[in-house]
């Protein structure tokens, strides 16, 4: 079965060229020297790009490989002057950013519903002869011809808009955290990358207040360098205000396995290190009092942590209270202003092009939902995971 949810797609984009003046001397009975009365050349249509939340994902772009613009009408006689391109607009989902598909140069963002960008512009129309007359010219016999149209192969990705994005490795409990604290339902099973796509929930908080959360599939060691299938979800939470950071309370080292997730975001985008953090001790009711209290005091030097369990209830409501201190807190509030020039505007490099174009089919990930009876995560990292 084919996903719904495309956060990628590679489209050639050309807007019109712009239309020819004429080059016309006007003769008609009792007025044989009527001179030049060349019309101008239209222009050409751009290609528009505009916010829409009526969309979540790239979906209604992802068989639409081509997108071309009209060109300019040509000028006339008697001064008429040529039609101009229509313009074509392409609606994407808040949160869409634009890279050149050549050179991997990033080119826009979209990150608001009724955001226009022109990404090319249409080609101005050429002047007709009628234009060029003068005291001293008063027959001109040549006009301009229009401007040439501007084409350009795009990769448009998909970021979700989030306010807090959940990190972990697979089986950290992630989505079973998002479905306790909203409405979202997630697939819930045991076994490694349960997750093969983003789900994002809106949290209830008091007095009718609520933020987003945003879950992706799991991390694992190297995911900066392709393994897993935490690269091409990684973007996802690039514009998340703050990080909830999530290690289950059984694991060996949690210290180790936080600055395993740490490191790797922090190759994937250092910018992202800037961020707020939360790290959340999940499953603890397999933990008894006396090692919890152990635990916080070997943690109280990483950052803010809290200790819960999501199937239980214990510490939810304290997790709740700690996101919504630190969303609202008055250096997270800074952090929003700046965002934009610390936000994930960096140029793709010619590896990850390379990979993008090798990525094989979507159908392919879902094969991964037979492997029930994984061990070991290290199995999977030879694995190739696909995009669209």
């Amino acid at each position: 079965m084919e996903s719904n949810f495309v956060d990628y797609v590679k489209i050639q984009c050309r807007s019109g060229k712009g239309g020819k003046g004429s080059m016309h001397l006007r003769h008609v009975k009792y007025n044989p020297n009527g001179g030049p009365d060349g019309g101008d050349g239209g222009r050409g249509g751009s290609i528009i790009l505009r916010g829409n939340h009526n969309y979540w994902t790239l979906l209604h772009l992802r068989y639409q490989r081509h997108v071309f613009a009209e060109n300019g009408g040509n000028g006339g006689r008697d001064k008429c002057h040529g039609t101009d391109g229509k313009d074509i607009y392409i609606d994407v989902p808040c949160g869409t950013v634009v890279y050149n598909a050549e050179d991997g140069k990033f080119v826009c963002d979209v990150t608001y519903d009724g955001q226009e960008i022109v990404l090319l512009k249409g080609g101005k129309g050429g002047l007709g002869n009628y234009q060029f007359r003068s005291a001293t010219r008063q027959t001109p016999r040549f006009a301009q011809p229009g401007e040439p149209m501007q084409e350009m192969t795009i990769i448009m990705e998909l970021k979700l808009l989030a306010d807090v994005g959940l990190v972990g490795l697979p089986n950290a409990g992630k989505s079973t955290l998002l479905s306790a604290l909203s409405s979202a339902r997630p697939k819930i099973a045991n076994y490694p990358f349960t997750t093969l796509e983003p789900s994002l929930g809106i949290v209830a908080y008091k007095e009718n207040k609520s933020f987003v959360m945003a879950d992706i599939p799991g991390i694992i060691e190297g995911a900066a360098e392709g393994k897993g299938l935490g690269l091409r979800f990684l973007r996802h939470i690039e514009r998340n205000s703050l990080l909830l950071f999530m290690v289950p309370g059984d694991t060996d080292d949690i210290k180790k396995e936080y600055e395993m997730l740490v490191n790797e975001l922090k190759q994937f985008n250092p910018g992202m290190l800037q961020k707020k953090r939360v790290l959340t001790i999940t499953k603890c009711d397999l933990l008894d009092e006396e090692l919890i209290s152990m635990l916080k005091e070997e943690l109280t030097d990483l950052c803010t942590v809290v200790f819960i369990s999501a199937v239980t209830g214990f510490g939810i409501d304290e997790l709740k209270d700690i996101l919504w201190r630190e969303l609202n807190s008055e250096s997270n509030k800074i952090q929003g202003v700046i965002s934009d020039e610390i936000m994930v505007h960096r140029d793709k490099q010619q590896k990850e092009l390379d990979e993008m174009e090798e990525l094989v089919s979507i159908e392919d990930i879902e094969d991964l939902q037979e492997l029930d009876d994984i061990e070991d995560i290290e199995e999977l990292e030879d694995y190739e995971y696909v995009d669209v």
